[in-house]
């Protein structure tokens, strides 16, 4: 967020923005978007209500409105939307917009975060540096960083080593965890957390692995036979992060832009203090509802770590140009 404001500072943007800011006393609505359950006490609709709120009580005319549940835009459809500036706002999965922009792909890389101490290092890293000015320039900013930790379940059995998803229909939320699983011998369907029970409902989807706030928030559980909690080895680590209009942005006034900033990085404390109890929330969840739950060892870790090398790293570097130089800086972060 700092980095966000000393950006301004340098480009000159807050004071064009005064020059072309709207009738002093106006009050401008802007929409936030997002596929996330509202009011079910999913991390991510908090993250931005708690934006709308604190913007609210900045009283610089402006309000924004939230839109959960997919209500407004499809959840692939949000990407295009922001960076137009169709939409003013949005909680994004990075990874989903990978086919635009294949670095950000890194975002959902296996092993490559490992814990929530190391994910908060990455947001200051070379690494987001990188991945940040590609969201610039496509025509979005990041106003708070978001990493959620992530599960895998199946309605089979407990997914645990590599062999344990051979012949399973899987949804994997990007292209470096299905690459990953279609070298353990899984087939992929490819959808949006959001239409995951659904899938699981109907016979589509054998398993899935997705955030551990998805796996709560959408009822999972109900479908589910065992659930493998991230734990001390976790694989799965996904970037989303709340994302505005750099279009809209740099046509609100000062006193609008300091108001969604400081709005951002309270969104961005609160996340980083609840999202260390959301896995404990989803065991407990799951546990209650009769659901198997179990942790990947170090030496299943420790495998599907060799085939993703043999499979996601290989070919991001293969094929995303600078892909080879974008991992190396995500991996140098201690």
């Amino acid at each position: 967020m700092n980095k966000i404001k000393k950006m301004l500072k340098i480009s000159g943007l807050v004071a064009a923005a005064c020059l072309i800011g709207g009738v002093a006393g106006a009050q401008t609505i802007l929409k936030a978007s997002h596929q996330f359950p509202g009011g079910k006490g999913d991390i991510r609709d908090e993250m931005v209500q708690i934006i709308a709120r604190e913007v609210a009580a900045a009283n610089v005319g402006l309000e924004i409105q939230v839109y959960p549940g997919a209500s407004l835009y499809k959840p692939n459809d949000q990407w295009n939307a922001v960076t137009r500036g169709l939409l003013e706002m949005t909680s994004f999965p990075l990874d989903y917009a990978s086919g635009r922009h294949p670095e950000f792909s890194a975002t959902l890389m296996p092993g490559l975060v490992g814990n929530f101490d190391r994910a908060m290092r990455l947001n200051d890293s070379d690494f987001m540096t990188d991945i940040k000015k590609i969201i610039e320039d496509a025509g979005a900013l990041v106003i708070s960083d978001a990493w959620l930790s992530g599960a895998f379940a199946s309605k089979k059995g407990c997914i645990t080593a590599p062999d344990t998803v051979k012949g399973q229909v899987i949804r994997a939320a990007g292209p470096a965890f299905e690459q990953m699983l279609v070298a353990a011998g899984a087939s992929i369907s490819s959808m949006a957390s959001s239409e995951i029970y659904t899938g699981m409902q109907t016979g589509v989807l054998d398993a899935a692995n997705t955030s551990s706030a998805s796996f709560v928030s959408f009822r999972l559980y109900e479908h589910a036979k065992c659930l493998t909690a991230p734990g001390e080895n976790a694989l799965w680590f996904m970037y989303e992060p709340v994302l505005i209009s750099k279009k809209i942005f740099d046509g609100l006034n000062a006193d609008q832009q300091n108001a969604i900033l400081a709005a951002g990085e309270k969104a961005e404390a609160f996340f980083n203090e609840e999202i260390r109890k959301g896995d404990q929330v989803m065991i407990d969840t799951y546990k209650k509802a009769g659901v198997e739950v179990v942790e990947m060892s170090k030496a299943d870790y420790d495998a599907w770590l060799e085939l993703a090398k043999q499979s996601s790293y290989k070919n991001f570097a293969e094929k995303v140009p600078g892909g080879d130089k974008l991992i190396e800086k995500a991996l140098a972060v201690q």
